[in-house]
């Protein structure tokens, strides 16, 4: 029990002291803690939705648009490959009718050709042997590509990886908001932004798709027709944002993912627009298409929707344009933030918001902190009048134990919800159940006649190995928690895990330090326990 040198007190000692200096900026106002020493931490505990307040949304992909979309993908991948591959084949009729491709092949000596070159575009799926897209001859010289089921699920996954990332660009575009962008099995996201209580603006920017497209107008389409939503062979009928409708190419000439760029702007009568920028690719591809294309209109397609069809008056070589319309300054600026941000490679719909406010997040927070007081004092009144000076060891250790708490969540900026507050109170009572086994033990031991030493030696040794199986099953049960919770079961989660791993430290090592310390200074002949 005397073997404590001075490695082991500043082993001890030392994470204590930093975790402590850590812990201090978070129980400071932001205004207070500004004015800290360069030196100290500056890193701070983030509050939830459920204290801070702020909006909460939970996003479904929809499915039938992300078919959709994989549809058209495949139809610009297999047109591009028939026009450009060796041998070029021509091809007719193409359609995708019935949520499958196809296409007529005009030379019936290329079907088999065809054939081979749509497989070869198509890819495994997993180990099953199953691939993503199904290809078979019909009536002769129509080829069919057919989606598979594995391989719209893997494309759906792909697409909500993809899809949280440009949601969290849109609401974070610099990264440092403290915001919570989380998968939900295969079809949802959860979106929570702490301190925005606006829902409706933060709808407006996460659901918009964001899809641009540039495509030719159809010249030799039929107004009639295209009034009725009818389009020839190639071509599609588009709503226009002022009302109409107007009869496009299909083919998509340069799209939004080929931006590096996009910013508000105000052209020359200061009317807000939005500014894009091409990368070289799509620069060169965009000069391409208006250079071939003098005196014809070009639509602006967002969403499905036609901003604008103007003519094309001259080549544009620099790789820039310019989408003007009845934009606000606002509006602009958030058409910018999701265009910069990505396109949505899937649709989302909200199927669940609620809109937290911050008094009510204030209320918790000083209820949290009452509840979380009361315990604390109950339990160091009890461990005191109990155990005497070892309980006051034990509360010593308690404080040291909520103090690391806070400072390894600092660390980490992980985010203080009620439910975390909760697992902090559970964590207090938690953590003096060690204390309890160990002076327990020593009493036991006092009572059996042992020595001094022997008694604080046997207790301690004895009671650590039940410590260690109770919290390693505690454990167990807060990672599974954290595992496979989301949301506040994940926030209790956190601070139980973290609870658990400072408490031992604190119960069996730190208490035993001052134990020992006190021992080696005051040679006491019996425990008063």
């Amino acid at each position: 029990m005397l073997d404590f040198p001075k490695w082991k007190i500043w082993a001890v000692t030392l994470p204590i002291l930093i975790g402590i200096l850590l812990a201090i900026p978070s129980m400071m106002s932001k205004e207070q803690a500004a004015r800290l020493p360069s030196w100290m931490p500056d890193a701070r505990i983030s509050l939830g939705l459920d204290l801070a307040g702020g909006s909460h949304l939970l996003l479904e992909a929809d499915a039938a648009d992300a078919a959709k979309q994989r549809l058209a993908a495949k139809e610009e991948e297999v047109t591009t490959d028939l026009r450009r591959g060796d041998p070029k084949i021509e091809v007719g009729d193409v359609s995708t009718a019935g949520g499958r491709l196809s296409f007529m092949v005009r030379e019936p000596a290329q079907v088999d050709t065809a054939v081979e070159r749509m497989r070869a575009l198509s890819q495994p799926v997993g180990l099953s042997g199953s691939r993503d897209w199904d290809v078979r001859v019909v009536d002769m010289t129509r080829v069919e590509l057919i989606p598979t089921a594995d391989g719209n699920k893997r494309a759906l996954k792909d697409a909500m990886t993809v899809a949280r990332d440009v949601v969290r660009r849109r609401i974070d575009p610099q990264g440092t908001k403290e915001i919570t962008v989380i998968n939900q099995g295969d079809r949802r996201i959860l979106v929570q932004v702490p301190g925005v209580e606006d829902p409706e603006a933060l709808k407006a920017l996460i659901g918009q798709t964001a899809r641009l497209e540039f495509k030719l107008v159809d010249l030799e389409a039929d107004p009639n027709l295209v009034a009725q939503g009818r389009a020839p062979a190639g071509s599609q009928v588009l709503p226009m944002v002022d009302g109409g409708a107007i009869a496009v190419k299909r083919r998509v000439m340069v799209s939004g993912d080929q931006l590096v760029d996009a910013r508000q702007a105000f052209d020359q009568d200061g009317q807000p627009i939005v500014s894009i920028k091409f990368n070289t690719a799509g620069a060169r591809r965009f000069g391409r298409v208006t250079q071939e294309n003098v005196g014809k209109p070009f639509a602006i397609i967002l969403d499905d929707k036609v901003l604008s069809a103007p003519n094309i008056n001259e080549p544009i070589l620099g790789g820039q344009a310019q989408i003007s319309g009845s934009y606000t300054v606002e509006s602009a600026g958030q058409l910018a933030v999701a265009l910069a941000s990505g396109k949505l490679p899937v649709k989302l719909n909200v199927m669940e918001e609620r809109t937290i406010s911050a008094d009510l997040g204030a209320d918790s927070i000083k209820k949290g902190i009452i509840a979380s007081i009361a315990a604390t004092v109950a339990v160091i009144l009890f461990m005191i009048v109990t155990y005497g000076r070892f309980g006051v060891y034990a509360t010593l250790a308690l404080i040291v134990n909520a103090l690391l708490i806070l400072g390894i969540m600092a660390v980490f900026n992980a985010t203080l919800t009620l439910p975390g507050i909760a697992g902090f109170v559970l964590t207090i009572g938690a953590a003096v159940d060690a204390n309890v086994l160990i002076n327990e033990r020593i009493r036991e031991e006092v009572r059996r006649g042992r020595r001094v030493m022997d008694a604080l030696e046997t207790g301690y040794k004895e009671a650590s190995t039940a410590i260690f199986d109770a919290n390693i099953t505690n454990t167990i049960a807060a990672a599974l928690m954290f595992y496979f919770g989301s949301g506040p079961i994940r926030g209790f989660a956190v601070v139980l895990l973290i609870g658990i791993i400072t408490s031992v430290f604190t119960a069996v090592n730190f208490t035993r330090m001052l134990v020992s310390l006190w021992v080696r200074k005051a040679r006491p002949r019996e425990l008063h326990i």
